[in-house]
C-alpha cells in the first residue's frame, strides 16, 4: 500500500477559499468584504458587547449594590497534604511556600486547610489555620504558628 492509495473520508476535504486572486476567481476585487465600512478594513474587530448600535444590555440595566472585590485581601488556601513535600523538621512559612510554587502572584495571606494527611513533623507558620489542619499538624508532631496576630 502506498500513501497515494489512501482515500479521503466520505465527506471529503474542502479546500480553503483563496480570496483576492483576480476577477475570474469569483472573490476578486473586494475579496468578499463588500464596499467600505469597518468590516472591509484589515484589523477589524468588533467589541464583544457591541449590539449593532442598539444600547448595550450592560448600559440598559441599572447598577445596584456594592462589590468588595477591589478591597478584598486575596487569601491562598493550602491543604495539609501539600505540605508533605517539605523535609521533616522544616519551618514552612509563606516564603517557603512561594519557593515551592504553592503561592503565586499578589497574595499576602495564607490559610492552611485540613484536607489530606500530614506524615511529617513540620513547624507551619501561616496567617490562619482551620481547626482540622491545626489538629493534623500537631498530631504529626509539628507546630502551627499564626503570623501577624
Amino acid at each position: 500500500m502506498n500513501l497515494s492509495d489512501v482515500k479521503n473520508s466520505a465527506k471529503g476535504h474542502r479546500k480553503a477559499k483563496r480570496v483576492g486572486r483576480g476577477m475570474g476567481s469569483g472573490t476578486g476585487k473586494t475579496a468578499g468584504r463588500g464596499h467600505k465600512g469597518a468590516k472591509s478594513r484589515s484589523g477589524y474587530r468588533r467589541a464583544p458587547v457591541y449590539e449593532g448600535g442598539q444600547m448595550p444590555l450592560f448600559r440598559r440595566l441599572p447598577k445596584r449594590g456594592f462589590s468588595n472585590a477591589a478591597f478584598a485581601e486575596p487569601v491562598v488556601a493550602i491543604n495539609v497534604q501539600a505540605l508533605n513535600r517539605f523535609r521533616k523538621g522544616t519551618t514552612v512559612d509563606p516564603d517557603a511556600l512561594r519557593k515551592v510554587g504553592l503561592v503565586k502572584g499578589r497574595v499576602r495571606l495564607t490559610k492552611i486547610l485540613g484536607h489530606g494527611d500530614l506524615k511529617k513533623a513540620l513547624t507551619v507558620r501561616a496567617h490562619a489555620f482551620s481547626a482540622s489542619a491545626r489538629e493534623k499538624i500537631e498530631a504529626a508532631g509539628g507546630q502551627a504558628e499564626v503570623i501577624g496576630e
